[in-house]
């Protein structure tokens, strides 16, 4: 994916702002890795699991008239997986140490999900244009020279 550098940027400097991140997984909604900070967790699996998770989160919100999913938040006894939307195409998955401050975790993760979900997005939405045919290339704008004519008449007798 063309933007998978700008996406794992992304992951970077989120870590750089919350120093309780311990990974960071963009996926697909389809559960296919777009980019990942996490040493020590399976990308592949992980992002499977987002998307199986996701499934299901998407049904109770349907289900219970909250409308369209934003986020969702898992505490184990070790941290937190907290899961946001990124646009139409993506998700975000965060893990974090239990001692984050949540309300900085969905600060920085809401806003992380927002840039990611603008590249994904904009690289769906390039992907999915239709081709356009190659157009001849341009034509200097200037006037042609232009030469004297001189015209003859013929007369008759």
């Amino acid at each position: 994916m063309a933007a998978e550098p700008e996406i794992l940027a992304e992951l970077h400097r989120l870590r750089a702002r919350l120093p309780q991140l311990t990974g960071a997984v963009a996926a697909g909604r389809d559960g296919l890795v777009l980019a990942h900070d996490a040493p020590g967790v399976e990308p592949d699996g992980l992002s499977a699991l987002t998307a199986t998770t996701l499934a299901v989160a998407i049904g109770m919100t349907e289900a219970t008239g909250r409308g369209e999913l934003r986020e969702l938040l898992i505490r184990g006894e070790r941290g937190y997986v907290a899961t946001y939307a990124a646009g139409r195409h993506a998700v975000l998955t965060l893990l974090t140490e239990d001692r984050v401050n949540v309300g900085r975790l969905h600060l920085e993760g809401r806003r992380a999900g927002a840039r990611i979900g603008e590249l994904v997005d904009a690289h769906e939405a390039l992907a999915q244009a239709p081709a356009r045919p190659a157009t001849p290339p341009r034509h200097s704008t200037r006037p042609l020279p232009t030469r004297a004519v001189t015209a003859r008449t013929t007369t008759e007798n």
